[in-house]
């Protein structure tokens, strides 16, 4: 048996520590002298607090660490693969405010000249095309979608057109489980296959319209732009789902201020 600082000694963790797992339930003195009260650790034990250091160092909580004690190795990978997992999302989420941080930064405290947003209309007419529409997770998984519909198109040899967009069917700005269906021209309707539709698109008679150039970033001041516009000419009001055409992007174009979207929104007439 060893004195609880001897244990501390031989096991390079504190006596601080070793009370509180003691407090908490994690580990226990094999044996608490009657007469003086002092702490006694076994060799034995040693093992246990090992396990219960690693734990903590991953990540572990009190409760996780004592769930974890209880488990065989096949049980306590799992939940060391769980924790890998929590921690990845984590990072990931961290390195999202970073970037939001940079997006900020630039935004309050830029000495750069404010874009200007010049919006025109236009009607346009109904299309032929070959679509794909999902609710995916962000914004940001448009891509993984046009390149399913692009794969399914090869698999199929279907001709579509170069030219392409996407409807954002949502009626408000969502941060997760979005509307996106993308449209590609084709020449000739053919059978739905699955989630690939043919269709023709409605035609939108007063298409408000404008282009951004450069970084993805930049289309938040495009949105801004046409809601002062909005503002100024109260006689139309918005009709339905806006649309973007990426005519420069990262498949076509490796300088991102070089990117060039167009972003279209219907209006009527009150």
């Amino acid at each position: 048996m060893f004195k609880i600082g001897e244990f501390s000694k031989l096991t390079q963790v504190s006596v601080r520590m070793l009370r509180y797992y003691d407090e908490v339930g994690l580990l226990k003195p094999a044996e608490v002298d009657k007469w003086t009260g002092h702490r006694m650790y076994s060799a034995l034990q040693i093992p246990v607090l090992e396990k219960i250091v690693y734990l903590r160092d991953s990540g572990f909580n009190v409760s996780e660490i004592a769930l974890a004690l209880e488990m065989d190795n096949h049980g306590l990978a799992g939940q060391l693969d769980k924790k890998r997992q929590e921690i990845e999302q984590a990072i990931k989420d961290e390195q999202e405010k970073l970037r939001k941080i940079d997006i900020a930064k630039k935004g309050m405290l830029s000495d750069k000249k404010e874009i200007h947003y010049h919006i025109s209309m236009k009607s346009i007419p109904s299309y032929s095309v070959l679509s794909l529409r999902k609710v995916v997770p962000t914004y940001y998984s448009e891509g993984d979608l046009w390149k399913e519909l692009a794969d399914f198109a090869n698999k199929h040899k279907i001709d579509i057109e170069s030219r392409t967009f996407s409807i954002f069917h949502d009626t408000e700005y969502r941060e997760e489980d979005v509307d996106i269906e993308l449209c590609a021209l084709v020449k000739k309707l053919q059978k739905n296959m699955g989630e690939f539709t043919f269709r023709m698109t409605e035609p939108v008679p007063i298409m408000a319209c404008t282009m951004v150039t450069g970084s993805f970033s930049n289309i938040s001041g495009a949105y801004k732009a046409f809601a002062e516009w909005l503002h100024e000419n109260e006689q139309y009001r918005i009709a339905g789902a806006t649309r973007q055409i990426v005519h420069r992007g990262p498949w076509n174009e490796s300088d991102p201020d070089k990117y060039l979207v167009e972003l279209q929104i219907p209006l009527e007439l009150e």
